[in-house]
């Protein structure tokens, strides 16, 4: 664990490790939010790169409900 120092414009510097084990990339968005007085930051992942996640997914006719309709 590091430790990083908030500076007055409010701004934190991402150990270098951790953007290369992240793969983090200039201009990258990242998701910040609390938790319990904890502040998390979360990749952002945009829906266009979660395109053809399940491709090659096989669905059995038990997986579906067929009593739940849309």
């Amino acid at each position: 664990m590091q430790t990083v120092r908030v500076s007055p414009k409010f701004q934190v510097v991402i150990p270098k490790e951790l953007r290369e084990r992240l793969k983090l990339r200039p201009g990258q968005d990242l998701l910040i939010y609390e938790i319990k007085g904890q502040i998390r930051l979360e990749i952002s992942h945009r829906p266009k790169s979660l395109r053809g996640l399940a491709r090659g997914l096989r669905w059995k006719e038990g997986d579906r409900d067929h009593a739940e309709r849309l």
